[in-house]
């Protein structure tokens, strides 16, 4: 069996046993501390472990396999986070109008939080200022550009 498919199918049960169980939602990154600090030293690193956490929370609407070629909407937010995890505000940097994909972008992001807290070296005046966009199919699911596939050819 190719690869690709095999790594499609393992990642499509994975994220169906967490919609099932909601276990991949409550369990904290594998990247943090005891005291649920993130072990990352990078903000793409840190950025990363943040989208891994979005995409968990939000299993049933994010899309497995590659994006679609023409995307229904993208949708880049610009979010913070204080040295506690905690949300502090979030802002659409970049929308094709899609009220519904902004929402849902939102809404995502707000249901991951608390994330963990970020490393010392990665603040700046008491948070962390990230943007990462949101990549609509056209039925209404998403991956987050820091951790989509390369998107499907015409």
């Amino acid at each position: 069996m190719n690869a690709r498919i095999r790594i499609g199918l393992y990642s499509i049960s994975a994220l169906m046993l967490a919609a099932c169980t909601n276990k991949l939602a409550e369990s904290p990154l594998s990247s943090t501390t005891s005291t649920a600090t993130s072990t990352a030293t990078t903000l793409d690193d840190y950025k990363r472990g943040l989208a891994q956490r979005i995409a968990a929370v939000n299993s049933t609407e994010v899309y497995v396999g590659r994006p679609q070629a023409l995307l229904r909407a993208v949708i880049v937010v610009k979010y913070f986070v204080g040295t506690d995890g905690q949300l502090l505000r979030a802002d659409i940097l970049r929308t094709n109008r899609d009220r519904k994909a902004e929402a849902t972008a939102l809404a995502t992001l707000r249901r991951a939080a608390p994330f963990p807290k970020p490393d010392s070296r990665l603040v700046r005046r008491g948070e962390v200022e990230i943007s990462e966009s949101w990549l609509f199919n056209n039925d209404g699911r998403f991956q987050l550009r820091s951790i989509a596939e390369q998107q499907m050819d015409e």
